[in-house]
């Protein structure tokens, strides 16, 4: 028999490729064999807002709630699923939550960029070298004013 990770990977596949039929059933699977698998506890309520079964995302995004409460993406998916099932103020609340999550994620000092990882961050490509003008452009507002006058 697959591992659970490997019947997680088979499952994050499927839904993927759109089969979130084929990827709600594996998930189910992986979370019999181990209840507490919190990225498949994630994902199947993702694969049911796809399929567009709001209450069972619901359901399913509450469950990994319980598993990782102060997790910020649990709080962002159930404030999607409850916007899509039409209950904007259980949303709002839950985006408050997933804004108050990052919030502890974030050691950084006010008015600080947050550190993020290096590996994940874009390329930047180096500024082109400038070189200075030659001559610097007269500047009259600061030429000292005429002795005897104004």
């Amino acid at each position: 028999m697959a591992s659970l990770q490997d019947q997680y990977d088979d499952a994050m596949f499927d839904f993927s490729t759109g089969n979130y039929d084929s990827a709600i059933a594996k998930l189910k699977s992986v979370l019999l064999e181990d209840p507490a698998h919190f990225e498949s506890q994630l994902a199947l309520g993702m694969a049911y807002y796809r399929n567009g079964d709001y209450p069972a995302a619901i359901a399913e995004g509450h469950k990994a709630e319980q598993l990782n409460p102060r997790e910020q993406l649990v709080h962002t998916n159930l404030s999607l699923f409850y916007m899509k099932a039409g209950d904007k103020k259980t949303a709002e609340h839950h985006g408050l939550q997933a804004r108050i999550s990052s919030w502890r994620t974030d050691k950084s000092a006010p008015g600080e960029i947050p550190v993020g990882d290096p590996e994940l961050e874009m390329a930047r490509p180096k500024p082109p070298a400038m070189k200075p003008p030659e001559k610097f452009p007269e500047m009259p507002w600061k030429k000292k004013p005429p002795l005897g006058g104004h």
